[in-house]
């Protein structure tokens, strides 16, 4: 009998291309395989449960003879390889319109209005990194208060503030109404607080982030788990990802190790449910930032910690590890990558050694968890649940 079911995200951690990659500029994008053309990955926990027997994974270079866990990779049905869609694709949502971009900054109307009802000035309206763009317009935004607004290739409005400029209350208070404004004509996926702060004379961004994304248009695993009676406990971004809907719990994280130290104390717990962790870091610290060798390093640290979350499950818990989209750190630019995304399961209820091979979308995650923990009752709109392969 399966209890409860803990899903963590290792943020933007593909495993190889999609065939559809080359329309969205990412052909031959790797995110794992070009991690290990660059580093010596020492994952031994991670491989001993499959993810090197994984279809294609790394040209097979971290395999082992007898993987433990159950393994699998994924492609993505939906339009897009932002974080919101392969979230929401996991869930059971299929996404066929993009979220809209704004590739060459956003529309006089909507800084217009931004600058109304923050009462503060904008600078940038830019497509730029965010690391780039506080050291570049940092001086002026410290002098002046004006906000620094900017986005990326993906479908966000980010606003970054130095924090003894604009307290944080009010830089989230000035993304809930930015948020209000990036509707209908002008609906774009996120709104992105980017506090940060200077530290020795370096301006650094803080673990403060706070996401405001779109309401998920339908029901997704999160709704029909709770519906069912079950708690839905949310770890990092999860909550923020998913406007909240189906989550009867959730917490902040500052960082991949508060993350895995959380999703610990909610193992912990004696509830049945499901527990849906995000780790970011991955992608906001090294992905984006188009770091192989500290993106290595990232990976490593997390499979240390992995004894510590197998050690907290009870012979009733399932373990989900998967990612939701790319982030090669060596691709051109400083955007996501279009690409399979990885999924490994363990526990003692799951059978070991088991390829689920490639599956025809992120969905059948979705489609498994919500089959296992509502008995069949609840369906997600998409996916096919594999738990008959697994359990």
């Amino acid at each position: 009998m399966v209890k409860r079911i803990t899903i963590i995200v290792m943020d933007s951690l593909g495993v190889g291309q999609l065939e559809d990659s080359y329309k969205y500029g990412d052909a031959g994008a790797d995110t794992l395989g070009h991690i290990l053309d660059n580093y010596n990955l020492k994952i031994p926990n991670l491989r001993r449960l499959g993810m090197g027997n994984i279809d294609d994974a790394a040209g097979g270079r971290l395999a082992v003879d007898k993987p433990e866990g159950a393994f699998g990779r994924l492609k993505e049905m939906s339009t897009g390889k932002d974080t919101i869609t392969g979230h929401w694709e996991i869930a059971g949502i299929y996404t066929g319109e993009p979220f809209k971009t704004y590739p060459d900054g956003f529309p006089n109307e909507v800084i217009d209005r931004l600058r109304s009802v923050s009462g503060r000035g904008c600078i940038g309206n830019c497509a730029a990194s965010g690391t780039e763009i506080i050291e570049e317009l940092g001086p002026e935004h410290e002098r002046t208060g004006d906000i620094i607004v900017y986005t990326s290739a993906d479908s966000v409005l980010q606003i970054a503030a130095n924090v003894d400029v604009v307290p944080l209350d009010e830089l989230y208070s000035i993304c809930t109404k930015a948020r209000e404004i990036m509707q209908g004509e002008f609906a774009c996926g996120r709104i992105i607080a980017r506090p940060y702060k200077i530290v020795e004379g370096k301006r650094v961004r803080t673990a403060d982030r706070r996401d405001y994304a779109v309401s998920p248009p339908e029901k997704t695993m999160l709704n029909y788990v709770s519906e069912a009676g079950k708690q839905v406990r949310a770890v990092g971004k999860i909550r923020d990802i998913f406007d909240g809907s189906g989550i009867t719990e959730w917490v902040h994280t500052q960082s991949n190790d508060d993350g895995v130290n959380k999703t610990i104390e909610y193992l912990k717990d004696d509830f049945e449910g499901l527990i849906f962790t995000n780790l970011v870091d991955f992608d906001s610290v090294y992905g984006h930032r188009r770091d192989p060798i500290g993106y290595g390093k990232s990976i490593e640290a997390f499979d240390k910690r992995l004894p510590d979350i197998l050690a907290a499950m009870t012979d009733e818990d399932l373990l989900i590890i998967c990612s939701d989209h790319g982030n090669d750190p060596v691709h051109s630019g400083w955007d996501h990558t279009r690409e399979h995304i990885f999924v490994l399961l363990t526990g003692d209820v799951v059978k070991g050694g088991i390829n689920l091979g490639e599956r025809s979308s992120f969905a059948d995650i979705g489609a498994t968890v919500t089959d296992i923990l509502t008995d069949g009752k609840y369906k997600t709109s998409m996916g096919v649940s594999f738990k008959e392969r697994i359990l």
